[in-house]
């Protein structure tokens, strides 16, 4: 029989919360979930209002500038028969007075078309978020969430600037985290698991060690998969029209390559670890332990 008394004490393993997430990431969830939740019981003129003051709409921005090419598109399309027409009546009324409305810019991550929508979002934002905020802390990070919403928006507004279909939800700056974390979680020789299972001092290592270089993204095998991943994912839903049935809408695949893209080239921006700190030691605290 094994004499348990005999064998040396051994420290119990450190137990992981079950609910380990940073508190910015925390606090975008219940915003991004209390907004849909209010606009619920928001009467139907009053979520329009907040809707239309909110939501991102191309053409809005072009109006500004050319508004004539704006207004030969709406009139054009309510030529096409009786369906052209309700579709153009609905553009005009996104159109509004025409202002351009620049906060739409950031305000329209804030707006979902469902609770779909917003699950969706939540669950690549705990995926890839959480990484990223570790690793910013909770300024560099909101500021890193408005920049490439912001660059989202500049995408679309590029790919489609007559358009004046509403644009909604946080998916272009989750699609920057997505981005973000390419250049930190693929570092050769380290594993996923570093990241996954680190606590303590081993989650700051692993999380705050230097990221690797644009060059070094693009050699890395592991990083060149995820990103054709990426892109062929995004391509066949846009281009496909597919919707997972959130929402009805077609999915605004442009803004999603606008964050992505935002994310993974202005990363050296916010990214507060210098590349020759092996430790990390420059970093602030993981602000999964709170501000």
């Amino acid at each position: 029989m094994l004499d348990r008394t005999a064998a040396p004490e051994r420290a119990a393993p450190q137990r992981q919360p079950i609910f380990d997430i940073p508190w910015p990431i925390a606090a975008t969830l219940v915003v991004l979930v209390g907004i849909h939740a209010l606009r619920q019981v928001l009467p139907d003129a009053w979520d329009d209002a907040l809707f239309t003051r909110l939501a991102f709409v191309p053409g809005r921005f072009s109006y500004a500038l050319v508004p004539d090419r704006v207004v030969g598109a709406v009139v054009a399309l309510a030529r096409h028969g009786a369906e052209g027409y309700r579709q153009a009546q609905a553009e005009r009324f996104f159109l509004g007075d025409g202002t351009l409305q620049p906060w739409t810019a950031l305000t329209y991550a804030l707006l979902h078309a469902d609770w779909g929508h917003i699950g969706l979002n939540g669950v690549w934002l705990l995926a890839f978020g959480t990484p990223v905020a570790r690793r910013f802390g909770a300024r560099r990070f909101f500021a890193f969430m408005a920049v490439t919403a912001a660059a989202g928006a500049v995408a679309q507004w590029a790919a489609h600037p007559l358009d004046l279909e509403p644009v909604i939800g946080a998916s272009a700056a989750v699609s920057g985290c997505m981005g973000a974390a390419l250049r930190f979680m693929f570092r050769p020789h380290v594993p996923l698991s570093a990241l996954v299972d680190a606590v303590g001092d081993g989650r700051r290592r692993a999380f705050l060690a230097p990221a690797q270089s644009l060059r070094e993204v693009l050699s890395d095998s592991r990083s060149l998969t995820f990103l054709v991943a990426w892109f062929a994912t995004n391509l066949l839903f846009g281009l496909g029209s597919i919707s997972f049935g959130i929402g009805g809408g077609a999915i605004a695949w442009q803004a999603h390559i606008g964050g992505f893209a935002a994310g993974l080239l202005l990363f050296p921006a916010f990214d507060p670890v210098p590349r020759g700190d092996p430790a990390g030691s420059a970093a602030p605290p993981d602000p999964a332990a709170g501000p």
